[in-house]
């Protein structure tokens, strides 16, 4: 026998598959009910009325959360029309006194007089602006005959001279403004350079 026919299994001796009849299947079987334990006892009566208690409280829960939620809602969007409306406020007060800066600027372009009478049209213009500025409490930063600060001054350069402290401010090219005690923007000045003084 060669070892192809050993292990070559003949039709005859191969493994039918296991007939079982209707009533050993249904015998193989567990009945459901067989699973349930008969132990456990169903709920009673005052554990369904805790059950009930509890979904009622639970409920409850729920409705107030909803209400607290809305609440809030409302408060956030009260308090930012608030803020809409204080900001408002604030941009017209703020605004109001320059609108008579504005009819005065449309005024002076529409008149026919001199350079010296514009020239006096616009100094009381920049008078009147200033006064504007001032109620705002923005006041301008003071520059020339002032020590230079690099906290409220910016320099754009420097004068050499002996008739002046080093660093004094000689020279402002651009106006500084400060709202209270916070800067609003730097001046620009021009300093001065005192040789002398540096020498020494």
């Amino acid at each position: 026998m060669t070892l192809k026919d050993r292990f070559t299994r003949k039709p005859s001796q191969a493994k039918e598959p296991r007939n079982m009849s209707t009533e050993q299947m249904e015998q193989d079987e567990t009945p459901i009910a067989a699973e349930i334990d008969p132990g456990v006892e169903t709920p009673s009566g005052d554990a369904m009325a805790e059950l009930d208690q509890a979904r009622g409280e639970r409920d409850q829960l729920k409705d107030r959360l909803a209400r607290l939620q809305a609440e809030f809602d409302n408060a956030r969007k009260r308090e930012a029309k608030e803020r809409s409306d204080s900001r408002d406020y604030a941009v017209q007060n703020a605004i109001e006194p320059f609108l008579a800066v504005m009819d005065n600027f449309a005024l002076a372009l529409k008149s026919d007089g001199d350079a010296a009478q514009l020239r006096t049209g616009v100094e009381l213009i920049l008078k009147q602006m200033e006064d504007a500025l001032r109620g705002l409490n923005v006041q301008p930063v003071e520059t020339v005959g002032a020590q230079f600060d690099p906290r409220i001054h910016e320099a754009l350069g420097s004068i050499e001279t002996l008739e002046h402290p080093d660093h004094q401010v000689l020279e402002e090219i651009r106006r500084g403004y400060k709202l209270r005690d916070k800067l609003l923007r730097p001046a620009l000045v021009r300093i001065a350079s005192n040789p002398a003084q540096k020498s020494e």
